[in-house]
């Protein structure tokens, strides 16, 4: 968390790593039903769609999120690609040749193997899925992802494709009972 205070104010970094320059939200509150929508939405989730330093915070934490997912994503899907997807041309050419024991032997070792993989990836996975702090993020993430689409539907200036990330699946639920991680105090240097 500490290089949050080596991005520029107004700045955030998107999925791809590419950074971006902040919407303010005076560009979001400008169309009614847009600013309508962060005051309730901001209502449920205990969260102030309309201030630029808590939505700076709010998509650092996202970045951080999406970093360690991906990350860990790509590892484990190798063996997913290899076994599960290079199963098909390894079936076609050298096993479809071979005995019918070898046969059954490569299907079960193929099928053993992919969920090991697929348990794998939710066994890792599992304790950010659970976790009420991350998914709060996630469920401020997607309600601020909805409130900027209004704002340009209603003829505001954001580009088409802020806030530049995807959705998350796992941010349906907001635990209010989860503590709020606070923005990190500045490091003063000697």
């Amino acid at each position: 968390m500490s290089d949050y205070h080596a991005m520029e104010p107004g700045t955030f970094v998107d999925d791809q790593g590419a950074v971006h320059t902040m919407v303010p939200s005076s560009v979001v509150a400008a169309v009614p039903e847009a600013k309508a929508a962060a005051e309730r939405f901001g209502q449920e989730v205990r969260f102030d769609f309309l201030d630029d330093r808590a939505v700076h915070w709010m998509l650092f934490q996202r970045r951080e999120d999406t970093e360690k997912g991906s990350l860990l994503g790509c590892l484990l899907a190798l063996p997913l690609l290899v076994f599960g997807v290079g199963a098909w041309p390894f079936w076609d050419l050298v096993a479809s040749q071979k005995p019918r024991q070898f046969q059954i032997a490569f299907i079960a070792l193929d099928a053993i193997i992919v969920c090991a993989a697929i348990v794998a990836i939710v066994l890792v996975r599992r304790r950010s899925l659970l976790d009420p702090v991350v998914r709060n993020v996630r469920c401020r993430a997607r309600l601020y992802r909805k409130i900027v689409g209004m704002a340009r539907k209603g003829g505001a200036e954001i580009p088409s494709m802020y806030p530049y990330y995807g959705m998350y699946a796992t941010s349906r639920k907001f635990f209010p009972e989860a503590p709020e991680r606070p923005i990190p105090e500045r490091e003063e240097t000697p």
